[in-house]
């Protein structure tokens, strides 16, 4: 029920963009803008806000991943992720008994080396706003790339227990996965700051990722935005579109008076 509001959202959009394209343009320290979806979705789910921030001036583009399976899709083992990472090996762990917990650690790699590259191209910092898994991913992002990522923007995104906390927990308990194992290792990540500042929007009436764990509580340069939306509704919610627009400008300001 609380998810069926996304459909006040979605028919809102052509008003938002109508506005959108009367609006100032951005001012000239804005940074180019790098989208990242959430679990089960592609670039299809952002494009409207794409569309909104190109009309307000910035330029943006999409992860470059496809869909966002969680790392469902990559086949993998243990042994392969990078030591960043850390992993605490469970009780009686072998390879055999390895379900693929480490899938959401090998997208976010593969993230982290697409937004080092795609900095690099544009000779230029990053700013990364994610929905749900993909604000997550888009923390991982910041955490390892403090000199290619200057802003965070998440909505409805998993700070703590991974899956566990949101709907899709039961998916993952059915392919067997340690949940909890997922949980203590992203406890453990958290215990390297992100320094970047984070604006991180959340809904109390969230029907897929629960509140308490997409509040931000462990960052040391962070905004918690509370609104009232659907979870699926999130990409297309005025509300969440007026966060971000006002977040990108503030951002921007301090650079330009820092230089």
């Amino acid at each position: 029920m609380f998810e069926a509001r996304a459909a006040v959202d979605f028919a809102s959009v052509p008003l938002s963009l109508l506005g959108s394209k009367f609006s100032a343009k951005a001012n000239e320290g804005a940074l180019p803008i790098i989208m990242f979806p959430g679990f089960g979705s592609d670039e299809r789910y952002l494009k409207a806000l794409e569309y909104y921030l190109r009309n307000l001036g910035y330029s943006t583009e999409g992860w470059g991943l496809g869909a966002n399976l969680a790392g469902a899709d990559i086949q993998h083992t243990l042994e392969d992720l990078s030591p960043i990472w850390e992993f605490d090996y469970p009780e009686n762990y072998t390879p055999e008994t390895y379900k693929g917990e480490g899938g959401v650690p090998m997208l976010c790699e593969k993230a982290i080396d697409r937004v080092r590259q795609r900095s690099e191209d544009l000779d230029s910092p990053v700013v990364i706003i994610g929905w749900s898994l993909g604000g997550y991913i888009a923390r991982e992002c910041a955490r390892e790339l403090p000199d290619h990522v200057a802003q965070i923007i998440t909505f409805g995104a998993p700070v703590i227990g991974g899956p566990k906390y949101s709907r899709a927990a039961a998916l993952f308990r059915a392919r067997k996965y340690n949940l909890d194992w997922i949980e203590q290792a992203i406890e453990k990540r958290n215990n390297k700051p992100i320094s970047q500042p984070i604006t991180s929007i959340y809904s109390n009436s969230d029907g897929i990722v629960a509140s308490h764990a997409a509040l931000d509580s462990v960052s040391p340069n962070v905004q918690n935005i509370q609104i009232n939306a659907a979870h699926l509704g999130m990409g297309f919610n005025r509300k969440v579109w007026k966060v971000i627009k006002d977040s990108l400008y503030a951002e921007s300001q301090k650079r330009l008076n820092r230089e």
